[in-house]
């Protein structure tokens, strides 16, 4: 009777095993096939995903001296450029809206305008509805 009891727990043991292993064979070919379509159907997605991904565990890793030596100076240069070029940028579009007539104060006063039209436009309306209202037969 035990080698029965026994002999029936480890077929159950293995039976779990099996199925189990079986279970995570099924997803692993799941998720490959899933992976295999999206990159048929859509290359440019699984590469911004895989730009991402590279992205994140570049960021996560620590800088070696010899990558701050090599690139430190290139990143230094697309910093200062790209700080020059919004500099530039921010100072070309100022000058052209000045140009234009369009100024910081004259905005300031465009605004305010509009605002007190708006103010005028829900007062008139609120009276014009207190109006009908008392005015039901």
């Amino acid at each position: 009777m035990i080698d029965e009891a026994s002999s029936r727990s480890t077929d159950e043991d293995e039976g779990f095993g099996t199925s189990a292993r079986q279970r995570a064979i099924e997803a692993y070919e799941g998720a490959r096939d899933r992976a295999s379509d999206t990159l048929g159907e859509a290359p440019l997605i699984a590469l911004a995903g895989g730009i991402a991904a590279g992205a994140l565990i570049a960021a996560l890793l620590p800088r070696t001296q010899a990558e701050a030596k090599l690139v430190g100076p290139t990143a230094r240069r697309v910093k200062e450029t790209a700080r020059a070029a919004a500099r530039a940028a921010r100072t070309t579009g100022s000058e052209r809206l000045e140009e234009l007539g369009l100024t910081r104060d004259k905005g300031q006063e465009t605004i305010r305008s509009l605002l007190d039209g708006l103010k005028d436009t829900a007062k008139a309306s609120a009276d014009a509805a207190l109006d009908a209202a008392r005015n039901k037969p």
